[in-house]
C-alpha cells in the first residue's frame, strides 16, 4: 500500500512537523514546557557526544527522541482533526465548481441551453435540471414535479417532492434530482448559496472546551509549573 502525497495522513505528518513553530507551540502551556524541554535536552546529546556531559550520550538521545516524539504525536493527532474539517470543505468546493448548469435564456425556449458552472450562476438565471443532476444552486421551482435527494442537506435519506407553486418549490444547491425534470428560477447570487454558507461554516468552526477539558488544562499547567520548580 502506497501513501500518495495528497494523502490525509501524509498531509497531518506535514502538519505536524509546521506545528513545531514556537508561535504555534506558546498556544498550549504544557506542551510549550515539552518544546522547550526537548530543545534543551538536544542540546544536552549534542554536549555528550561531544564528550562534554556527565550522563551517557545514548540515554540523553533517547530521552530527547521521546520529547519530540510527544511533540509530534499531540501535532499530528491536531493536525489530523483539522484535516477532516479542510476535508470536507474541499469537497463541498467541488462539488460547487464542478457543477454544470444548463441556462436557459429564454425560459419559454427549451431547446436553447447554456452551460455554466455553478458558481456562475446569478439571482434570476433560469436552470433546467433532469434526473440523476445536482441542482446547481438555491432557488424556486417555476416548473415541474420531481423527487429530489435532499440527504446531503437535512440528513433524510427518504426523498422528497418538489413542484412549482405552494410550499414545496423551495430547492438547495447540492441536492439530487432523482426522477423527471424541474425547472428552477435561481434566488440567489454566488457566494451566497446554502453551500457557500456552509463551507463557511465549516472553515470558521471552532470547538469549544468543556468544563471538564478547561479544568484538566489549569490543572496540567499548574503540574507543570510545580514540575519545573
Amino acid at each position: 500500500y502506497r501513501v500518495g502525497r495528497n494523502s490525509p495522513v501524509v498531509q497531518a505528518l506535514l502538519d505536524a512537523v509546521r506545528k513545531l513553530h514556537p508561535r504555534h507551540q506558546a498556544r498550549n502551556p504544557v506542551m510549550f514546557t515539552v518544546w522547550v524541554g526537548s530543545l534543551f535536552v538536544t542540546g544536552l546529546a549534542v554536549l555528550a557526544l561531544a564528550g562534554s556531559a556527565d550522563a551517557p550520550a545514548g540515554f540523553i538521545i533517547t530521552i530527547a527522541a521521546w520529547l519530540w516524539f510527544t511533540l509530534l504525536f499531540a501535532n499530528f493527532a491536531e493536525a489530523m482533526a483539522e484535516g477532516r474539517g479542510k476535508a470536507q470543505a474541499a469537497s463541498l468546493r467541488r462539488t460547487r465548481s464542478e457543477t454544470l448548469a444548463r441556462v436557459l435564456p429564454d425560459p419559454t425556449d427549451r431547446f436553447t441551453l447554456v452551460a455554466k458552472s455553478a458558481g456562475e450562476l446569478r439571482r434570476g438565471d433560469v436552470v433546467i435540471v433532469a434526473a440523476g443532476e445536482l441542482i446547481p444552486g438555491d432557488g424556486e421551482v417555476i416548473e415541474g414535479v420531481a423527487s429530489v435527494d435532499e440527504s446531503a442537506v437535512t440528513g433524510e435519506s427518504a426523498p422528497v417532492i418538489r413542484e412549482s407553486g405552494g410550499g414545496r418549490s423551495a430547492v438547495t444547491s447540492g441536492t439530487t434530482v432523482l426522477s423527471d425534470w424541474l425547472i428552477i428560477r435561481i434566488s440567489v447570487d454566488p457566494g451566497e448559496s446554502f453551500l457557500d454558507r456552509m463551507i463557511g461554516l465549516i472553515e470558521a468552526a471552532k470547538r469549544q472546551k468543556t468544563p471538564n477539558e478547561i479544568a484538566l488544562d489549569i490543572l496540567l499547567a499548574a503540574l507543570t509549573l510545580v514540575f519545573l520548580v
